[in-house]
């Protein structure tokens, strides 16, 4: 019987371990957990007996198996540099090696006592105070310090006295060298390229004379900035030097031709980041100019501040201003606008009182040139004239007799005498010309809006590559990435050569014409005849006075053929939008081929059509006065005309919204459409436009049509008959163009709040009464171990890093995380909710910078504190100066 029992055993065992061979490696390490899970205790030490034959032990860990203090007894007699190591091995063997037990008594005994008490659970604090203290030894090498010191051996037969003032004599000779080595690094570091020299052998002389000429554009592309500019000179400089040889000298310059000292007069640009592709302008701006990009979201005394430290002592010439505006006022920021009615307010006449000290007297041609068309209106010419006499410089800015973008900066500019007749002197577009190179000025100012959607594109593409680089290097780089990719330089082309060429194609596409060069060819020739017609008639009302060097020009004449003008390339982009949208989507609706509904066509592009009847009749009535142009015609009344019919208008731009919404669904949902929109978009019968810029014409045009109205009264005497229709057509259209802003403004304040909600996950609803998004800014919440310490000599760990989103009545803050993209530089920032806290309840104040923290604030709320620091102290200014002015704006509101 035992016998049948053994041998049933054996074959259950075999069994078993045939099993257990066919089984993975996680199925037999769970089957061994199971069995030693059931063991006793006797059968568990006979387990480990048979491991122990098996596997030998050969090495122990010596912290794992001894006693902690015997351990900490060891490492005791190990150097600082060996407990260092030790703290590599494990993470048992750091926390053992950074005990205090170990380290405490190191820093004491040099000397060196903690400024604080550490709490229960700090650990590591000895530690980083002892090597903190290492780094900042002031070390002496052995030759150095018997230099300085002598050595035991070496006895000094010389007084102690006399040693002592030899040292001293040493040391100030010393200081002095190093002072006019570092001058003379200073003044060629910002030293200005040179430009064209004397002639060679101008001052005479048998002497070689060596000259140093070249233009800035010969070694740099267009606007390239002003440091690197400068290096670039001093690196040619050196080695034109290198290679002259010793026995090479300079011509002498007249003080005319001189290389730009440190502390000569500059050119200063501010430029606001609202500006459609801003980067552009930077990247155009001239060596001799320094630029200043803020934020449209800051305050004054944020932009004094970038000022002061751009000039860092040095005068400017002249000062530029490039900030969104129309032609009665300039929105400096997103909540001060500058006017005639707003410039004699405190915060406005401080601003520009600090910022005229910084320019140089009007006697030494020291102005202002503001780049919005200041010149084209009543109220513009008032806020140059009162700003003129308030910082007593003259103020220049465009006479806003161009249409289409900014090219009113390349019109004429003029100064405040405007009203009585007096015209600038200047080229056209002159004044501008002194801040951004001509090619790439040009290229903005006719292109700023399509390049902003190509620069989108590339902040998108190149933003997590220049996150670390300031506001104003990543404008640049993103500036001479757009230059160097789209080379406009090689594709400018005069205005008549490409207006002749587009329409030239636009003809051309609507023949059926086997000849297309030679039809080319007749067109451009006719168009010559035209177009010199036009210049004729128009060179009628310009009358030259050579000797005098005057010019006397019929300004109104010049303005209304400006208007009629462009009243017909508007007429033709909206007749576009009839024939290429409207016309094929209502031929396929009536034969049963529906692209896109009759509601849909309706809503879209009915109220297009309705525009167009209107204007077609205003450019007839316009055109009939133009035949019969003289000093006493009139157009007020023909725009008068026009303004009674603005409902249209209206209509069009309360439907706006609901138009471009139902293009994007209708896209996404109708193939047929997207097809549609495929093969339209873009061509030469929508003059290279897609549907949704084509609708954005009517709101341009009213802008339009208000500069041109403002220009045109202006140059109309108050005794004109003119002058009455005309005030009443600018008031009209004035309020349109309000109207106009204010829905861009509430599309523009919903947009903002609805990206901010979807950026912040578990945000609360942000859409609350009038909120509005003011700034953002990245920071580190910091954090210290007792409050009981002098701020002074608090020691601050980093917590985790946030994101401070400020609004008009709350600060919201969240925790923000960085993801990384393998195998690439490219990562992006993900906010968590946080807190939120009401202004009104809200204190910050500024921890003064230490040795343990610097650029740090604390936000106090009613319940809680937070302690944040920014990594440059700018931005920390510029934050603050912003929340406290939002703080005090809410408290006033409340």
């Amino acid at each position: 019987m035992n016998h049948l029992c053994c041998q049933l055993f054996e074959e259950r065992i075999k069994l078993i371990l045939h099993w257990f061979d066919l089984w993975t490696d996680r199925q037999r390490k769970h089957m061994l957990h199971s069995v030693l899970a059931r063991c006793t205790k006797p059968q568990l030490r006979s387990c480990r007996d048979l491991l122990v034959k098996t596997l030998p032990v050969t090495q122990v860990d010596m912290a794992a198996v001894l006693p902690r203090f015997l351990s900490l007894y060891i490492m005791s007699f190990l150097s600082p540099l060996d407990l260092c190591y030790a703290a590599q091995v494990s993470w048992h063997w750091r926390l053992l090696s950074e005990q205090d037990c170990l380290w405490a008594g190191r820093c004491i005994r040099q000397g060196w006592f903690l400024p604080y008490t550490p709490g229960e659970k700090e650990f590591g604090v000895w530690k980083n105070h002892y090597i903190y203290c290492v780094n900042t030894l002031d070390r002496l090498t052995p030759r150095e310090a018997a230099r300085q010191y002598g050595t035991l051996n070496q006895p000094s037969d010389e007084p102690a006295e006399e040693v002592e003032e030899r040292l001293q004599k040493r040391m100030v000779r010393q200081g002095i060298r190093a002072k006019i080595e570092e001058e003379k690094r200073m003044s060629l570091t910002s030293r200005r390229a040179w430009s064209s020299s004397t002639k060679l052998g101008e001052s005479g002389g048998g002497s070689i004379q060596t000259r140093i000429s070249w233009s800035p554009r010969t070694f740099e592309p267009p606007g390239v900035s002003l440091s690197t500019s400068r290096a670039l000179s001093l690196e040619r400089v050196m080695s034109f030097s290198r290679a002259s040889g010793p026995h090479s000298t300079f011509t002498s310059r007249p003080a005319s031709l001189q290389p730009h000292q440190p502390h000569s007069a500059i050119r200063m640009l501010l430029v606001s980041n609202r500006i459609p592709a801003y980067e552009l302008v930077l990247s155009g701006a001239k060596a001799e100019v320094d630029v200043v990009l803020y934020d449209h979201m800051g305050t004054f005394s944020a932009l004094l501040s970038q000022v002061e430290r751009a000039v860092s002592g040095r005068t400017v010439q002249r000062i530029g201003l490039l900030a969104p505006g129309g032609t009665e006022e300039i929105h400096l920021f997103n909540r001060s606008c500058l006017s005639d009615r707003t410039l004699l307010t405190p915060a406005h006449q401080e601003f520009w009182q600090k910022l005229c000290v910084l320019v140089a007297p009007a006697d030494q041609g020291g102005g202002i040139d503001i780049f919005s068309p200041l010149a084209a209106s009543i109220s513009g010419v008032a806020l140059m004239q009162t700003l003129s006499t308030l910082t007593g410089l003259k103020v220049w800015a465009p006479m806003g007799l161009a249409t289409g973008s900014f090219q009113n900066i390349l019109s004429e500019w003029s100064d405040g005498s405007v009203g009585a007749g007096g015209i600038s002197s200047q080229q056209l577009g002159g004044p501008a010309l002194q801040y951004v190179s001509a090619q790439v000025l040009q290229s903005w100012c006719r292109q700023a809006q399509w390049m902003e959607e190509a620069l989108g594109e590339m902040r998108r593409s190149l933003e997590t590559c220049l996150q670390q680089a300031s506001l104003q290097a990543r404008g640049r780089a993103l500036g001479h990435s757009l230059w160097e990719r789209v080379r406009l330089e090689d594709l400018c082309l005069s205005e008549d050569l490409g207006q002749a060429l587009t329409e030239g194609l636009t003809a051309l596409s609507k023949q059926k014409d086997t000849k297309p060069l030679e039809f080319l060819a007749t067109f451009l020739t006719r168009w010559k005849g035209a177009k010199g017609a036009t210049e004729a008639n128009r060179t009628d009302d310009v009358s030259l006075n050579l000797g005098h060097a005057k010019v006397q020009m019929d300004w109104r004449g010049v303005i209304a053929r400006e208007l009629h003008h462009s009243e017909l390339l508007y007429i033709n982009k909206l007749e576009a939008l009839v024939k290429a949208y409207q016309e094929p989507l209502t031929a396929a609706l009536n034969s049963n081929r529906a692209i896109l509904s009759s509601a849909d066509v309706h809503v879209v592009l009915s109220p297009v059509a309705h525009i167009l009847d209107v204007n077609r009749g205003f450019q007839v009535a316009l055109e009939n006065r133009l035949q019969k142009w003289g000093a006493e015609q009139c157009v007020g009344d023909v725009c008068l005309e026009l303004c009674t019919q603005l409902r249209v208008y209206t209509n069009y731009f309360n439907n706006y919204t609901t138009a471009l919404s139902t293009i994007d669904k209708r896209r996404e949902t109708k193939p047929a459409f997207r097809a549609f929109l495929k093969t339209t978009d873009r061509t030469l019968t929508t003059h290279m436009l897609s549907l949704q810029e084509l609708l954005l014409c009517p709101m341009w045009r009213i802008q339009e049509y208000t500069t041109l109205l403002q220009a045109l009264t202006v140059h109309t005497h108050s005794g004109h008959p003119d002058h009455t229709h005309l005030s009443s057509a600018l008031n009209t259209l004035q309020r349109c163009t309000q109207f106009i802003q204010e829905l861009k403004c509430n599309c523009e304040k919903d947009w903002l709040l609805e990206e901010t909600q979807k950026m912040i996950q578990g945000c609360p609803s942000l859409r609350e009464g009038n909120r509005q998004l003011i700034t953002s800014q990245d920071a580190a919440m910091v954090q210290s171990p007792s409050e009981d310490i002098p701020e002074s000599l608090r020691i601050f760990e980093h917590v985790a890093d946030v994101g401070l989103f400020l609004f008009t009545d709350a600060l919201v803050l969240t925790r923000r995380k960085k993801q990384h993209t393998p195998f690439t530089v490219v990562h992006r920032s993900t906010h968590t909710f946080l807190a939120s806290v009401e202004l009104a309840s809200l204190a910050v104040r500024k921890i003064l910078n230490s040795r343990y923290v610097s650029h740090a604030f604390v936000l106090e709320g009613p319940c809680r504190s937070w302690v944040c620091t920014t990594e440059h102290g700018e931005e920390m200014e510029h934050f603050l100066c912003v929340l406290r002015s939002t703080i005090q704006t809410a408290l006033t509101m409340s």
